[in-house]
This record gives C-alpha cells, sequence and structure tokens, in this order.
C-alpha cells in the first residue's frame, strides 16, 4: 500500500523543488519530507509507550501529569549580595514561581572566600556571593523553607552549601527530614564541560555518595543530585550526546554509590536529572522522551532495582542559553516560548525559562517576569498541558525517539569499552565530541546552513540596549566588610576545632556530612571549609584536550 503512493508521490515531488538538498536536525538526523508507519516498522506500543508512570516510562513518570498539577516553575536568580538576592526572590515567589533555583558567583562555585585573591572582580558579578551560614541565612531571611523547594546549581561545594541550607532550616524550626529541593552536586560533567572543580575525581565522587548516604537517613526529601546535561549542551553537544554522556554520568554515579556500600533502591528514587531544550522542537520531545526509556531500562536491566520509584528519571528542565542571541533580544521571548513548549510537552517536572535580555546581562525584573508569564500562557493556555504525552503515535516522534535512544546507546557502551565514565573523561573521549559538535553546529551557521534570525540574516540597525542590570564593584567591597566582621565576631576557637575534626575525618573512610555541617554551624567560611578538605584532597589540574 505504501509502495504504491511512495512511487507516485516521488513522481510529483520532482517537479518541486525544495529549500535545501538535505534537512538535518541539530544532531545530524536526516529528516524526510513527512512519516509513515513504514518509518516504525517494528513498533509495539507495550515495549516501546504503554502508560504514564508504568515501565519504559516514555509518557511520563506520573500518572496524571499536569492534570495533576502543573511542573514547578522555577527562575533561576542569583546576583550581588544575599541581600539583593533575597529581594528577587520574594519578587519571584509574589509573581507566582513555585520553587526557587540559586545562582551562586563563580568563587562561590569553586570555593574561594570573596577576600581569596583568586575571588577578585568575579564577587556577586553572575551569581550571589556566600561565604558563610549568615549569608545563607540573609539569602533565605522571611521564606519558610518547609512551605518552598529549591533548587541550587552547585557541584564541587555541593557539601557545603547543603549544609548551610540544613542549618537554617533548623534555625527557622524546619527539621531536615522536612526540607525539599535539589543540589546538582554533579561533577563529572563539570570536568568535561563547564569547569567548577575543586578536587580530584575519586575525592568528590567521595562527597558525592556521602551526600546520598546522608540524606538518606536526614533529608530524605532531597534530591541528592542533578546529572546534568544542560552544560554538556551549552558547551555545544548535540541532543544525542547530551543523553547519552548525561546518563553515562548517571550509571557512573550509581556504581559509586554501590561500591561504597549502598544498595540502589535506597538512593536511586532521590536522583534527578536536568536537561537542556534547544530550538529543534520535534527533536527535543523526543530526546526527553528517549532518555526517560533509557534510564528505565538502565536502572532495571543493569543496576536490578526493585523499585518502580529507582527507574523513573524525573528532569528539571532549562531554556537554553546558547541559543539566546545579543542581536535583536526580543526574538529571544519566541525562542524561549518554543523551547517552553517543548519542554512541556516532552514531560519536565520544573522548568526554569531563561530571560530575553541574557544575552547581555543579567536578566532585570521586567525580563525575568516575561519569562515567568511565558511558562503560565504556556500552562494554562495553550491546552498542551491537558493531555499527557500528546506527540505520542506521531509517525516522525517515535522514529525520531527510536532513532536518539539506538544512537545514545552506542555512545554509552563507547564510554563503557573505555572503562566508564571517569575513565572516559580522563582519555578526552566526551570532551572531544563535545569540541567536534560545537565545531559543527558554528560551521553551519557561518555557511548559513543553519538560520539564526538577526544573527546570520534578517539584520536590522539597532540603537545599543538600554536598562541592562550591571553589578557594581562596590558588591565586592561589602563583601569583604561583611567577610571581615564575621571572623572578628564569632568563636574561631570553635571554629578551629571543626576544621581540624573535619581534615581528621578526610583520612578515614568516616561520612564528611556530620563534619562539615558542624564546621557550617560554627560559621567557618566556606574557603576555610574547602581548604580544611583541601590538605588531604589536593586539587584537580585540568588535562587540556583539543
Amino acid at each position: 500500500m505504501y509502495e504504491k503512493w511512495k512511487e507516485q508521490y516521488e513522481k510529483t515531488i520532482s517537479k518541486f523543488p525544495e529549500r535545501k538538498k538535505v534537512f538535518k536536525t541539530t544532531s545530524g538526523y536526516v529528516v524526510k519530507p513527512f512519516y509513515t508507519p513504514a518509518d516504525i516498522p517494528d513498533f509495539d506500543y507495550e515495549k516501546k509507550l504503554g502508560y504514564p508512570s508504568i515501565y519504559p516510562l516514555t509518557r511520563g513518570v506520573q500518572p496524571t501529569m499536569y492534570r495533576g498539577r502543573f511542573w514547578t516553575m522555577r527562575q533561576y536568580a542569583g546576583f550581588a549580595t544575599a541581600e539583593e538576592s533575597n529581594k528577587r526572590y520574594r519578587y519571584l515567589l509574589d509573581q507566582g514561581t513555585t520553587g526557587l533555583s540559586v545562582a551562586f558567583d563563580l568563587p562561590t562555585q569553586i570555593g574561594y572566600d570573596s577576600d581569596d585573591p583568586m575571588a577578585s572582580g568575579e564577587v556577586g558579578k553572575v551569581g550571589v556571593a556566600i561565604d558563610s551560614l549568615a549569608d545563607i541565612e540573609t539569602l533565605f531571611n522571611g521564606i519558610p523553607l518547609d512551605k518552598v523547594s529549591t533548587s541550587m546549581t552547585i557541584n564541587a561545594t555541593a557539601s557545603y552549601l547543603l549544609s548551610c541550607y540544613i542549618a537554617v532550616g533548623e534555625k527557622q524550626g524546619v527539621s531536615s527530614d522536612k526540607l525539599a529541593g535539589t543540589i546538582q552536586n554533579d561533577i563529572l560533567k563539570e570536568y568535561m564541560a563547564r569547569g567548577t572543580y575543586r578536587f580530584p575525581p575519586t575525592q568528590s565522587m567521595r562527597l558525592i555518595t556521602d551526600i546520598f548516604s546522608f540524606c538518606k537517613d536526614n533529608v530524605p526529601l532531597w534530591n541528592t543530585i542533578s546529572i546534568s546535561g544542560y552544560h554538556i549542551r551549552e558547551a555545544g553537544s548535540d541532543a544525542v550526546q547530551e543523553v547519552a554522556f548525561t546518563l553515562a554520568d548517571g550509571i557512573a554515579y550509581v556504581d559509586a554509590a554501590i561500591k561504597a556500600g549502598l544498595d540502589v533502591d535506597d538512593f536511586a528514587g532521590r536522583l534527578s536529572f536536568f536537561f537542556n531544550c534547544h530550538n529543534n522542537f520535534i527533536e527535543e520531545v523526543a530526546k526527553f522522551r528517549a532518555a526517560r526509556r533509557m534510564w528505565a531500562k538502565i536502572m532495571t536491566e543493569r543496576f536490578k532495582a526493585k523499585k518502580a520509584k529507582s527507574t523513573m528519571l524525573r528532569f528539571h528542565t532549562q531554556t537554553a542559553g546558547s541559543t539566546l542571541t545579543a542581536q535583536q533580544p526580543q526574538n529571544n521571548i519566541v525562542r524561549v516560548a518554543l523551547q517552553t513548549l517543548a519542554a512541556c510537552i516532552g514531560g519536565t517536572q520544573s522548568l526554569h525559562t531563561n530571560s530575553y535580555d541574557e544575552a547581555l546581562a543579567l536578566p532585570t525584573e521586567e525580563s525575568v517576569r516575561i519569562a515567568l508569564r511565558t511558562q503560565q500562557i504556556v500552562a494554562n493556555e495553550s491546552g498542551a498541558a491537558d493531555t499527557i504525552d500528546p506527540l505520542a503515535g506521531a509517525y516522525m516522534v517515535e522514529a525520531m525517539t527510536d532513532d536518539i535512544e539506538k544512537r545514545a546507546f552506542e555512545y554509552i557502551q563507547k564510554i563503557d569499552d573505555l572503562g566508564g565514565m571517569m575513565r572516559a573523561i580522563e582519555q578526552g573521549f566526551p570532551q572531544r565530541e563535545i569540541q567536534n559538535s560545537a565545531y559543527e553546529y558554528q560551521k553551519a551557521i557561518e555557511d548559513e546552513d543553519l538560520i539564526i534570525v538577526g544573527v546570520n540574516k534578517y539584520h536590522i540597525d539597532e540603537e545599543p540596549p538600554k536598562g541592562l542590570l550591571k553589578i557594581d564593584s562596590s558588591v565586592e567591597v561589602s563583601q569583604k566588610a561583611k567577610l571581615k566582621n564575621l571572623k572578628e565576631t564569632r568563636d574561631n576557637d570553635a571554629v578551629k576545632r571543626a576544621l581540624a575534626d573535619l581534615t581528621a575525618a578526610t583520612k578515614t573512610n568516616e561520612n564528611l556530612m556530620p563534619k562539615i555541617l558542624n564546621a557550617v554551624k560554627t560559621y567557618a567560611t566556606l574557603g576555610e571549609t574547602i581548604n580544611a578538605l583541601k590538605e588531604v584532597f589536593g586539587e584537580y589540574k585540568e588535562n587540556i584536550v583539543l
């Protein structure tokens, strides 16, 4: 039947030239003019789709998805001082944000205090500056931690920031078993894509598994890791690599936790993931579906997980910062809207939408509000949230979901053959793959094979942007002054004892989280705590791969 139509169509189409010789997605998937059942010849509904919340989980991890409640609407925010960021969080909550997402400045991410020479010029610039528990107390002042979930984009210093959050909760009268949120805590992607590491991989993995174990017993509602493909994609990977390298990182973390003595079903249910949502709408929807199905297979077949929750890939999404343009920045509102719709149809559990001015500066209140309203409009007005996995069964979507799964599993097999993700990173494999993909993407833009509106086509004369948010250098001065006062007024003997205890514990197999939490409560600074660990752990020096 299809062959008859195909022959007739091919005769007809020869008279109608197409815009391109080949149509491709950003991951190199060749897009056909249209799709038929012949493109999914082995399609088995039960094996490939099934029902939401039931293996293989392609359609979603919750039985009612957004018919029960919308995804958590977060807005990633943090800049300058804790006082300024607290004001932004209160504003966002007033505007309808349902979860907080904290951005930290680079010194905080890497473990330097604001008065460290290494922090000079970076204090409060790309996120909020946090030097001690005192700053976290200010950051969440007036925000009840038993009523809001908080995501913290922090990796090398995740153990310290989580300890601060627990301590603030105690001061508010909220016990740690009532705290809900997520720490990114994904150090492997830092080695391959981002760079905010501090310790060597083995020592970093110890901190991660210590957090897994500590939270299982003390902070059971906390997502102990957000395994991040977002930054892998921002570094230049394509969609297939994003899925493959993210899930390979997940495999490495599960392996490490099991080797540390944890049962897979004791921690796997609190693993979460973090994906990018790029411009190619259908590919992004297919990517999310493929990732869910792959993780369910990995946890069931590879790790023999017994609990259904252990097989569920729950993920946060952020719209793609790398797609935002400084040229005609209001075009970014449209890009973010399309990415938001793809994340919704793809079944995300929470979402941050980028602001249209972020290619130029940190977002203003107005641009943040527009970004949040984008989520609210898609949720309440588009109808896309009213049914689960609405594109299921579409020939192209199912064909592309299968293709991404197949190609991503091929990458995971290569990584297994290299000895796992840590060995693959040491050999520079994922770094090279990401670099090659980034090169091909940029080349496609420069050759105009890929059109970016306002960048390589449809230019206009523009006035310089006005009203951008700028971080004044006085932030660094005031942060240093606060830090100086803290060190003069705290119990420094208690700080020294706590840090000495931490360094001593680092030489043993003891879980380090209680020691870090104790140091935090004495108002030991971030830099002091990281240095206490560094005495034993040392520091990681990158092996440059070209």
